[in-house]
């Protein structure tokens, strides 16, 4: 096929890129500013604070729009937060964003993918995403469709083959002309697949906060609408009474702050762990790495350093007498035929770097390595020679070697045999016999640290299974090194004929050696059948069936590009020994969020209650929405913030909602108990209205402040601070800010009520914590 290989001229690709045709993406992973804007400002909720502002301007009650400058600070936090993030995000995306090689003016220049225009041509090799549908000029590479096709099997192109943009060089180099770019490739919404969150993909926590404030948008409408009309023709209110009255109800329903708390709270752990190089794709693994309790590792670049070595290589017939001589031939056969293979990944960059005598023979014929086959070829003076996995290359007569080998893998090293073949190489499996001659000792080195990254998930009770393409005696060793619990418990994956017999072994077993692409993703759905929780490391293209299907997908940055597009959490030092950090930022949210989350469900709860409770006796709503708006401030919104941005270590137990809930109840029914209480008593008493709503604002206050130090504990020394200083606010406020949060002098028969109720408040509280903890321990676990 004869093709230009001097490339497009500068002039040229300008021309294509005014034509339209570079290969920009369609659309970005993060949102743009536009976006960000429009989700934080056209929502459900504004929408009903528009209306409610609205209708108490229309009434003349100014004094009650209190709320708005709490409502456009949410917005604000919300936007500056996700703009901050979003900037974070960008950069270490284009810091990780790997070039591309093209060919241009006759030479070779490296850009990013989206500067590349049709007709490119460019060189692809081991590890690289293609990026943009191709056809192959001159080379042979073998490629993995599986992001594609779904399957993992490997296919050989050679010229005049084509290649899809999304599908990943395995091994080989070619050169390759560019087709269909930008729009028209399978690459825009391939990157956008496996960056973005699907639909239905939220967490536990994102789910349970989503059902909660749904249900509550869908009941507020009809309560506050039955609630004006009941206050308006039946009990005789003013119109601007029953407004202010129905919208102090909604306002109190309305969790107004907490889906921003949770989005803040998640995005500024994108910010943490962006600033210690772990790039984020995806939030919901933060909190879904919290509650793994399986941990999916690889042995290379996770337990070791990436960069393997020769060690030593020894010949295969006596091998304590061999003469120098022949050591040294078979070393210079060994580099003639190393030396001309494609340097395509770690094992034949450590193959390189030992083996450096200059070639006296050209290869006649190579046979790039394949995962599926396990070894090299190559054709030196009519003779074929395989560098490879032993039980692969020697087959049938391994186990005449294999006492010998297992010396070898017992000490931890990876051996590699080196043969002389009698067939014919094809690149497909070996069906001739093969003669050993040398057998090549290669180690990695553990990481610094590692030790004490798996001691750290052992002690939480975390499993580790080592998923490993290598023997699995070999990696048995190196796990033990590492201190990974069980680590002797391992399995050669190639006797697991069957997706059952994967199964099974999945509980049994911690190491898994000599593992397909096809195996881990079957490992990892095998643990996840379990009810596991289970989170995979990788840096290849074999990994990247598994990766995404595990519930939580961690890469390294220094392994292939197709690891790192595909998993949602990205080590860009690649440093392993980040990930308990991240283990902790994720239970943080999750905790934290999960505690302030029940300071807002308290008010909707009791909110919720007391204006069905006006409903059925006829009576006005007892408070005003000014009223409303200062409790929560205090009580609720500054304090949240606070909580929601500490420290928490603690190991996640339970149902997000169901916990949300168990800490919420008591405090929503004491709320209403002693308001609702209050409210009868002042009206039997004939106290005047605005008696009892200044009455039911202190008490609900004295009640807020009793909840926030009981979801603040432990009692430390800040949070005593952040206490003390929300009841000097709240009183600085009523003091001094009194008639525009409606505050009024009570009467002595009205404050002798109120202190009635609050004495009764602490009792109340303290029971009903212990009546839903009897009924949780005796109804069993809730399920919401």
């Amino acid at each position: 096929m004869c093709q230009n290989m001097s490339g497009l001229s500068t002039a040229e690709v300008e021309f294509r890129k005014k034509a339209g045709l570079s290969n920009e993406s369609v659309d970005s992973s993060t949102k743009t500013v536009a976006q960000i804007i429009r989700s934080n400002v056209v929502t459900y909720y504004n929408l009903i604070f528009l209306i409610i502002t609205i209708l108490l301007i229309v009434v003349g009650s100014f004094r009650d729009l209190t709320f708005l400058p709490i409502i456009i600070a949410n917005m604000l936090i919300g936007i500056i937060q996700e703009l901050r993030s979003k900037k974070i995000l960008d950069d270490l995306t284009i810091l990780n964003t790997p070039k591309i090689t093209v060919r241009r003016n006759g030479s070779n220049q490296e850009v990013l993918a989206d500067e590349l225009v049709q007709d490119d041509v460019i060189t692809l090799s081991a590890g690289g995403q293609i990026p943009a549908d191709a056809l192959v000029l001159s080379g042979n590479i073998t490629v993995n469709e599986a992001l594609i096709t779904g399957e993992a099997d490997e296919i050989v192109k050679k010229e005049g083959d084509s290649l899809f943009s999304g599908s990943f060089v395995i091994s080989g180099e070619c050169m390759a002309k560019l087709e269909k770019v930008g729009k028209d490739s399978y690459i825009s919404g391939l990157m956008l697949q496996a960056t973005q969150t699907k639909e239905g993909e939220q967490s536990e926590m994102i789910r349970a906060l989503n059902r909660l404030v749904q249900t509550v948008g869908v009941i507020i409408l009809p309560i506050g609408a039955i609630l004006f009309l009941q206050q308006y023709f039946f009990s005789g209110a003013t119109m601007k009474d029953s407004v202010t009255g129905m919208v102090a109800a909604i306002l109190g329903m309305i969790p107004e702050g907490l889906y921003l708390l949770a989005s803040v709270a998640m995005v500024v752990s994108v910010m943490r762990l962006g600033k210690q190089k772990v790039l984020i794709h995806d939030m919901k693994c933060i909190e879904t790495l919290a509650r793994v309790n399986v941990l999916c590792v690889d042995k290379t670049g996770t337990i070791t350093v990436p960069e393997m070595e020769v060690a030593q290589f020894i010949l295969a017939k006596d091998q304590n007498l061999a003469a120098e001589e022949e050591k040294n031939k078979v070393a210079k056969t060994i580099s003639d035929c190393v030396r001309a293979l494609p340097c395509d990944n770690a094992t034949m960059e450590a193959l390189q770097q030992y083996f450096t005598e200059p070639m006296e023979n050209s290869a006649e014929k190579i046979v790039p390595f394949s995962s599926a086959t396990k070894y090299s070829g190559v054709v030196l003076a009519g003779k074929a020679y395989v560098v490879g996995a032993p039980e692969f290359v020697l087959r049938q007569d391994y186990a005449a070697v294999q006492g010998i080998i297992e010396v070898f893998l017992e000490k931890g090293y990876r051996v590699l045999v080196f043969a002389e073949y009698e067939g014919n190489l094809d690149g497909k499996e070996l069906t001739e016999n093969a003669t050993p001659i040398a057998f090549i000792l290669l180690n990695n080195a553990i990481r610094e640290g590692a030790m004490d990254t798996f001691r750290y998930f052992s002690k939480r009770g975390v499993e580790v299974k080592v998923i490993s393409g290598d023997n699995p005696v070999t990696v048995s060793e190196i796990a033990k090194k590492a201190g990974i619990r069980h680590a002797e418990k391992q399995v050669d994956a190639a006797t697991l004929k069957t997706a059952e017999a994967v199964r099974k072994a999945a509980k049994k077993y911690t190491v898994f050696g000599r593992v397909t692409p096809e195996q881990k993703r079957l490992l990892v759905q095998a643990l996840k059948e379990q009810g596991k929780t289970v989170a995979m490391t990788g840096d290849g293209v074999n990994d990247i069936l598994a990766l995404k299907d595990a519930d939580c997908s961690i890469a390294m940055a220094s392994g292939s590009e197709a690891a790192s597009h595909v998993a949602q959490l990205v080590l860009l030092d690649n440093d392993f020994n980040k990930m308990p950090a991240v283990v902790m930022e994720g239970r943080r949210v999750v905790n934290n969020i999960g505690r302030t989350a029940s300071l807002y469900l308290v008010k909707n709860i009791f909110s919720m209650l007391l204006a069905v409770f006006s409903m059925l006796f006829l009576i006005d709503y007892p408070l005003e929405p000014s009223q409303v708006s200062l409790i929560s401030v205090f009580t609720i919104g500054i304090p949240s913030f606070f909580l929601a941005l500490e420290q928490n270590r603690n190991q996640i137990h339970g149902h997000f909602l169901t916990n949300v809930l168990i800490q919420a109840l008591p405090a929503g029914i004491t709320d209403f108990i002693v308001v609702s209480g209050l409210v009868i008593f002042c009206r039997e008493f004939g106290v005047e209205k605005e008696c009892v709503s200044t009455s039911c604002t202190i008490l609900i206050a004295v009640v807020g402040f009793m909840i926030l130090y009981h979801i603040a504990k432990p009692m430390t020394t800040p949070h005593a601070i952040l206490i003390a200083a929300m009841v000097i606010g709240w009183l600085f406020c009523m003091l001094f800010f009194s008639e525009l949060f409606a505050i009024t002098a009570v009467t002595g028969k009205c404050a002798m009520l109120m202190i009635v109720f609050a004495v009764i408040t602490e009792p109340v509280f303290r029971y009903l914590i212990q009546l839903v903890e009897t009924v949780q321990k005796w109804g069993g676990k809730l399920k919401f």
